[in-house]
């Protein structure tokens, strides 16, 4: 076998493993793997100016392709920078091997300049965390990466690579890819537990969570819903689409404050969570979100979900694909092919109530199409009747976000991709991967004005790879969540009306001027008669352009 360099090892295993795109920011430390690049015509290299858009790309690629994405950012300074959106990728489950060179290992006692111990950087936010040290190593560490990665529940790994490793050249073995099978059917005796509560209940709710998705089980968990009647709602914050926004048992997303989930449960006498999480919320309360009498039921791939907050009466460990096939038929053994008998009944009031709420937000949003600036309901609103409708929507729009699950018709784990994490300035760049994943789909971002600055880099980055991207910049000049939040504080801000530090203002940022110096054109809009045309001039130039919605900051 002849000589082969670590550089040409580790690009070598990424193929193996599948690897196509690689995103990064490189350094000094990362020069060994540019070298082999630039004769590595397999993986296209995709430059960001700054790290936190290499891992958002990364992420909106994994989640959009299902496969795993490779990113590679400069030493310790580079990873910090990573951090925030790194955080987001775990959040969401995005399978990426992420990598940061390293010194030469001979300098390491000296401590170099950026240096310092990687690993434990990352280990928060990581499933796996670790440095190759020598050659020999490399490739097994990079097939080992790619399989807990890519094993549910998928996840980011990282891997520090020295200099010295990358350079060094040995006749080795380069191995091969795993795959761990992700279809475990849960067990037996906790599926027919389950269908027994299940069959009886008389108001049940589902949860469906990004396992759904990410296990390709929309439907299966139609045919589980519409068998004993439950609305389906879907998780507060959600990465992806796990129940079609269209369909008529969908009823929209688990609210975020602990009052209101309270006062959507007591409607209730069962919730089954679908590998959902119970519950993501922002603000303590002293309202306990889960009501006594309810009884808990709980599928998911990953064990540590299970019974985490509340005491669950069956918890099953298991793919979601694999075993609501098994609980159905379950069901079915004690209601009868046709399900429960009230089955009929939920189905229809679950089909008015969806229908009645799409209904009210439409006029809502019709009503208000005449404000001067733009209201947040009428935007997306306009927006939603205006893309084409197998189009993929990326949702970052914050605190304008009501309306956007059910006016959008996603219907497909593809058509949706949102800020599962938290982290803002995600939705930019995620838009760019999720684009490059998904060629064939027209792509809309809606980003929060205050989310846009964090990541505006990526705008040069989709102007440089001519990705036809429409970002809609919900402009409210502020931090309208921010306001939101502490005039609910009734302190000094809300008795003065004075929110420090949350306008953006003196000077008001200029979007439309920002995107044409990085190369994407675009325009203002002040009027919801303006967004389609404005949306079609998007489509039709082929490219990335921005609209910079301007809407009303009001937040009381």
């Amino acid at each position: 076998m002849p000589l082969i360099s670590g550089k040409q090892a580790f690009l070598e295993a990424l193929t193996q493993e599948g690897v196509s795109v690689m995103f990064g920011n490189p350094g000094t430390t990362e020069l060994p793997l540019m070298d082999g690049l630039a004769r590595e015509p397999r993986i296209r290299y995709i430059l960001a100016l700054q790290e936190a858009v290499a891992i958002a790309m990364a992420d909106g690629y994994a989640q959009a392709s299902g496969g795993l994405a490779a990113v590679n950012v400069h030493i310790s300074p580079g990873l910090g920078n990573a951090m925030g959106m790194l955080y987001d990728a775990r959040k969401s489950g995005a399978p990426l091997l992420l990598t940061a060179g390293q010194h030469d290992q001979s300098l390491t006692v000296t401590e170099p300049i950026l240096w310092s111990d990687l690993p434990p950087i990352a280990q928060p936010f990581v499933k796996w965390s670790t440095e190759a040290r020598r050659l020999e190593d490399l490739p097994r560490i990079v097939h080992r990466a790619a399989k807990t990665a890519l094993a549910h529940p998928t996840g980011p790994v990282f891997l520090s690579l020295p200099v010295d490793v990358l350079n060094a050249e040995r006749d080795i073995e380069l191995g091969a890819p795993t795959r761990v099978a992700p279809r475990l059917v849960g067990d037996r005796h906790a599926i027919d537990a389950a269908a027994a509560l299940l069959a009886r209940a008389e108001r049940p709710l589902i949860v469906a969570g990004d396992a759904v998705a990410h296990g390709d089980a929309l439907a299966e968990l139609q045919e589980l819903a519409e068998l004993i009647g439950s609305p389906v709602v879907t998780e507060c914050v959600a990465s992806t689409c796990s129940f079609p926004f269209t369909h008529p048992l969908y009823a929209g997303a688990m609210p975020r404050l602990a009052p209101q989930i309270r006062a959507l449960l007591m409607r209730h006498d069962l919730l089954f969570s679908i590998g959902g999480d119970l519950f993501t919320l922002s603000l303590p309360s002293e309202v306990e979100p889960m009501p006594p009498g309810v009884t808990v039921v709980h599928l998911d791939v990953d064990p540590w979900e299970l019974g985490k907050n509340y005491p669950t009466a069956v918890a099953i460990q298991g793919d979601p694909k694999a075993t609501l096939p098994e609980l159905g038929e379950a069901v079915r053994r004690r209601t009868g092919k046709a399900g429960h008998p009230e089955a009929a009944k939920r189905r229809e009031a679950a089909r008015a109530a969806h229908a009645r709420t799409r209904v009210d937000l439409a006029e809502r949003a019709r009503a208000e199409a005449g404000a001067v600036p733009i209201t947040p309901l009428a935007l997306v609103h306009a927006v939603a009747t205006s893309v084409p409708p197998d189009a993929t929507i990326i949702d970052e729009s914050i605190s304008s976000a009501a309306g956007v699950r059910h006016l959008f018709p996603c219907a497909d784990p593809k058509s949706f991709f949102g800020l599962r994490g938290g982290g803002i300035g995600w939705g930019l760049p995620a838009a760019l991967g999720v684009k490059l994943a998904l060629p064939g789909r027209p792509v809309v971002a809606l980003v929060g004005d205050g989310s846009a600055m964090y990541t505006n880099q990526a705008l040069w980055t989709a102007a440089r790879e001519s990705l036809a991207i429409v970002y809609v910049i919900f402009n409210n000049g502020s931090y309208r969540i921010l306001k939101q939040r502490t005039h609910l504080m009734k302190g000094f801000s809300a008795e003065d009306d004075r929110y420090v530090g949350m306008d953006l203002d003196r000077p008001a940022i200029d979007y439309v001027g920002l995107a044409r110096s990085l190369g994407v054109p675009g325009e203002r809009v002040e009027k919801v008669a303006d967004v389609g045309p404005a949306l079609g001039r998007g489509f039709a130039s082929g490219g990335p352009y921005l609209l910079d919605a301007r809407i009303d900051p009001a937040f009381k």
